[in-house]
């Protein structure tokens, strides 16, 4: 037994499958090496001796998962909402991200933003950072010490992209990317146990098909997850078609490059137009959507499927995707992702039934943290990911199921509500 093991007591919910809730109140969950041995009624004979930590009466929880967020854009987050995805990108973004070639600046804005994520719900993160190797190297180790969980990608972009970002060419953004590969694996032996890299093409209009052939030889060489964007606007769709006239559909300009899913782990973020051949592509290949429904009102993108994409077995996560979405915690994406999914049925596009609190809930927790491997969960052997609320501010004046109050924490509750955090067993403070 070591420091990781002890048990929880208190009211404790999590998900069991895609529309289904494991709730048991006054029980304990018991932390063994930094993962679940599972909940209990009582505390079984061999974990007696485990220190014991009474959150009798406050609600336990996994920690939530955000699948995509763009950790330079935090610093102008609800900036520009007033714009669709292209000009926002050229008005804001791209502006903001030229300057993390100044590591002094990314190490202020880098520091809020890990401060942000150590006090909110989510304990895994998916993050783009920018295409400069110090910066993403600085926020990789912000994140390190911060006791959270994340996979941190050096951006690739080559073309169409502003003086001052633009990478020069495949050549040198490939070079830069091994350097920053190289250099963190340098630092690997020494700690780097909670942040990894991920290959990061910002998406396809940013990068040249020599950019793209190039990542997928280091992506087989280093064995890496990949992220990227999908359909997630019109004008962006119809550019891909420009710039890509052989491909069948967006998803098939990654395939073309055996980047999409099948033997690498793949992330794709919002996927609003997904249909067809691009919607298999995504379920025969593994691929993960990352659904942004905050993100996709305030650029004005559209309404994601998300109950198609749950219908027809596609992996779905969550993201914030900071800034275009403004908040980084995923319970208020859970609840916009609910919001969104009936504003698709009953503004008559489609007739789709609405998501349920259930499932957005397995989607910010287990369904995102599978992408982590064994994560999101309490059954026995998941990494012991948890958070302690304490939901008595919004109580009603009558009793409510353990359920309920779930959904109450859902849309009601803040940081000021989370008083402990675990990630892997370990207290994040």
């Amino acid at each position: 037994m070591g420091y990781r093991d002890f048990v929880l007591k208190g009211d404790i919910a999590y998900s069991i499958a895609k529309d289904a809730l494991c709730t048991s109140e006054n029980s304990f969950l018991v932390c063994s090496d930094g993962k679940s041995a599972g909940v209990f009624s009582q505390v079984p004979a061999q974990y007696r001796q485990l220190p014991l930590i009474d959150y009798t009466g406050k609600l336990i929880i996994p920690g939530l998962i955000d699948l995509h967020l763009h950790a330079p854009q935090f610093s102008f987050r609800a900036l520009g909402m007033d714009l669709e995805l292209l000009d926002w990108l050229k008005v804001r973004a791209f502006p903001e991200e030229a300057k993390y070639q100044d590591t002094a600046y990314a190490l202020r804005a880098y520091t809020a933003l890990v401060e942000d994520l150590k006090k909110g719900p989510n304990t895994r993160c998916c993050i783009f950072a920018t295409v400069h190797v110090p910066a993403t190297l600085l926020l990789m180790d912000l994140l390190e010490a911060s006791g959270l969980v994340s996979l941190v990608g050096k951006v690739n972009m080559d073309r169409n992209s502003p003086d001052g970002l633009r990478e020069t060419d495949a050549a040198a953004s490939i070079g830069a990317t091994r350097e920053w590969l190289d250099r963190y694996a340098e630092k690997k032996d020494k700690k780097n146990t909670n942040c990894g890299p991920i290959l990061t093409p910002r998406f396809i209009p940013s990068c040249t098909d020599d950019l793209m052939r190039g990542l997928s030889k280091l992506q087989k060489q280093y064995r890496l997850p990949l992220q990227s964007h999908l359909s997630e606007n019109q004008r962006e769709i119809a550019w891909v078609r420009e710039l890509c006239p052989e491909s069948s559909c967006y998803g098939d300009a990654y395939t073309r490059f055996d980047l999409f899913g099948a033997e690498v782990p793949t992330i794709m973020a919002h996927c609003v137009w997904t249909e067809g051949e691009e919607m298999e592509l995504l379920r025969r290949r593994g691929v993960y959507v990352a659904h942004c429904p905050q993100s996709n009102s305030n650029l004005a993108s559209g309404m994601a499927p998300i109950r198609r994409y749950l219908d027809a077995g596609i992996a779905v996560g969550l993201g914030s995707d900071i800034a275009g979405g403004a908040h980084t915690s995923i319970f208020r994406t859970m609840t916009e992702a609910i919001q969104i999914s009936k504003l698709r049925r009953f503004t008559g596009a489609c007739d789709e039934t609405p998501l349920t609190m259930e499932e957005v809930f397995y989607l910010g927790t287990l369904g995102g943290g599978s992408f982590f491997g064994q994560v999101g969960s309490f059954a026995a052997g998941y990494e012991f990911d948890a958070l302690v609320m304490d939901d008595t501010s919004f109580a009603p004046p009558f009793a409510l199921t353990l359920g309920d109050r779930l959904e109450r924490a859902m849309y009601l509750s803040d940081d000021r509500h989370i008083i402990a955090k675990y990630v892997r067993g370990g207290v994040i403070q």
